[in-house]
């Protein structure tokens, strides 16, 4: 890791957005293969106003969603990075990990590669205790992602998502946990 805002693995760099980012993401966000277990597409707007969402939380704490570059190959593949998740909850406040890449770039293990730096930034530079995962209990590539990374299944944890619709398919979320040290 050279520094706060950027992290460095064997095949990928998680930095900053640029604002030439903002067309890549809002392809990304708009791919029904992506946005399978999401409950909607996003428009451009939408895709916007979650970029201005990932710089502000930066801005707050030093760390956020940060995008993924493969350099030679890519300038903006997606993002991985910690996140403090506003939604009410049994286990927030907390610090989750995420990742979300675009369709051409599955497959090559760029989501465990990226995500185990981001982990190694949160326990280390960060000092945290605990981070989190979660996503609906069909959503079986991230969850193997998540096993990948060392994270491990709370049960007990599993919960409704709040910001989706009572009888949604995707409601139903699996909740993983990575505890300093494990």
């Amino acid at each position: 890791m050279s520094n706060l805002y950027e992290l460095k693995t064997e095949r990928l760099i998680l930095r900053p957005w640029r604002p030439s980012d903002r067309d890549a993401f809002a392809a990304l966000n708009s791919d029904p293969r992506v946005m399978e277990f999401f409950p909607a597409l996003l428009s451009r707007e939408e895709s916007d106003a979650g970029v201005d969402r990932v710089n502000a939380h930066f801005a707050e704490h030093g760390y956020g969603w940060w995008a993924v570059e493969v350099p030679g190959e890519a300038e903006f593949i997606g993002f991985i990075g910690l996140w403090h998740p506003n939604i009410d909850v049994h286990f927030t406040p907390c610090v989750e990990i995420g990742w979300r890449l675009a369709y051409d770039y599955w497959g090559r293990g760029y989501a465990p590669e990226g995500a185990r730096a981001a982990l190694e930034f949160g326990f280390g530079t960060l000092g945290l205790s605990e981070i989190v995962s979660y996503t609906a209990t069909v959503n079986l590539r991230s969850r193997r992602v998540m096993e990948k990374i060392g994270m491990m299944r709370d049960e007990q944890g599993d919960f409704d998502h709040p910001r989706v619709p009572e009888g949604h398919l995707l409601r139903r979320h699996v909740l993983y946990r990575k505890r300093r040290g494990e």
